[in-house]
């Protein structure tokens, strides 16, 4: 963890399925399906696939009886298949009827998501509040209670509206709807406590879709509070606007020691890759210095001097290699994931590069020899030439690999403590 990082907030350790959120145990990355979870064959897809890129929760919506009914099946398939990432059951509006008519939901779920802003209005809200809470006491589940800056209880941001507007001195619209985004969290895990639901079973949350809005909120409820965080940027948006501004909200919050588990909600392109939030999500924690996930590759990022696509080539492909690797090479190579490369494209810097990491290779620039030497350690061990550069190096990076990190190499049982291995934290 970097120097830099304050203080964790204090939080109360939740077991989520096996995996431990808060306590001070590694921040978890978690996603969301975006299929119908009526369509079995198609979550099941999705899940198996989010998990293999490193999701250690994943949220499945549980909006009608044809969902909820598909989601002990949906659990068996992926155990089958040996996918225990724990499932969590997002509801909304009629959670309180789709728990009790289907039982067999209700236990296959790891987790429950609800938002206190729709789990029912009027009359009706705190009974069903009341129903959610006690299935998830009878199952012994976790809950998430989310509060949303898109479905706020209206009825507590009225009161607060009102009580603000004959003070003394008023706040503004945005600080009052703050503190009714906290109070919603607060005051809901607070009658969740008072009907039974043990405080090391729930998790809080309360999204917005602004950042400086997140970092505020965030904020006030960290300050407040000792539940397990989850944090959100709702809403992200698509492409580099959702990563940019997820990154920042959350970059921040981390930084002051917030947050529990995070999730990066991206807006996918037409039939794109839904694990991209997941890959943002490890990227955002591996460059904080607060979890390592995959092998670093550095690269520069080209100049007139390095007119050859060569070095963009040969790190793209070192990338997608070490990424698509690591669900094997996490079994056989122990700590494979601290790892360094190194790829350069000229020797301003390349040389010095190389030398910092594990393994790394300066390519040649515009008008120099063509020659790549490759450093090892700190040390050159090698200089590469011809058509084969590439791929010789490429087969350097396995050698080295399966030297330090194989059941002879020097890292073995150096593997950072990851969610899996945090038992002993409960």
């Amino acid at each position: 963890m970097s120097t830099a990082t304050q203080e964790r907030h204090k939080s109360i350790a939740v077991n989520v399925g096996g995996v431990i959120v808060g306590g001070g145990a590694p921040i978890v990355v978690q996603s969301m399906t975006n299929t119908d979870t009526a369509d079995v064959d198609g979550t099941v897809r999705q899940v198996a696939a989010l998990a293999r890129a490193g999701s250690e929760l994943v949220r499945i919506t549980v909006d009608r009886d044809e969902a909820a009914a598909a989601v002990p099946r949906i659990k068996e398939r992926l155990l089958k298949s040996g996918f225990t990432v724990p499932i969590v059951g997002d509801f909304h509006y009629i959670g309180h009827k789709l728990l009790a008519d289907h039982p067999g939901c209700a236990e296959a779920l790891d987790k429950y998501r609800i938002n206190p802003g729709n789990v029912g209005f009027k009359d009706k809200k705190d009974r069903q509040f009341l129903a959610i809470v006690e299935m998830a006491i009878k199952h012994n589940k976790p809950v998430r209670i989310g509060a949303n800056w898109g479905s706020l209880d209206q009825e507590l941001l009225t009161r607060l509206m009102d009580e603000n507007s004959r003070a003394a001195e008023p706040l503004g619209a945005r600080e009052v709807t703050h503190e009714a985004m906290v109070q919603s969290a607060l005051l809901s895990a607070a009658r969740a406590e008072e009907i039974g639901l043990p405080k090391n079973r729930i998790i809080l949350s309360a999204k917005v879709s602004a950042v400086q809005d997140l970092i505020a909120v965030y904020t006030m409820l960290a300050s407040r509070s000792d539940y397990a965080l989850h944090l959100g940027l709702t809403e992200a948006g698509m492409g580099s606007k959702g990563i940019v501004a997820s990154s920042a909200a959350l970059g921040v919050l981390l930084q002051q020691g917030i947050g529990d588990t995070i999730r990066i909600s991206l807006t996918p392109e037409p039939n794109g890759d839904r694990t991209l939030e997941v890959q943002v999500a490890q990227e955002l924690l591996q460059t904080m210095g607060l979890r390592t996930f995959v092998p670093l590759v550095a690269a520069c990022p080209g100049c007139g001097r390095t007119t050859s696509t060569t070095f963009q080539e040969l790190a793209q492909d070192i990338q997608s290699f070490i990424r698509d690797s690591m669900p094997a090479w996490k079994k056989r190579y122990p700590g494979v994931e601290t790892l360094n490369v190194a790829v350069m494209g000229c020797i301003v810097n390349g040389p010095g590069e190389s030398k910092h990491a594990d393994i790394g290779i300066s390519l040649p620039g515009t008008g120099e020899q063509p020659t790549a030497p490759v450093f090892i350690d700190g040390k050159k061990a090698a200089t590469l030439r011809g058509p084969s550069l590439s791929a010789d190096f490429q087969k350097m990076v396995i050698d080295y690999i399966e030297r330090r990190f194989g059941a002879g190499g020097s890292a073995q049982g150096s593997k950072p403590i990851h969610v899996d291995d945090v038992e002993s934290v409960q």
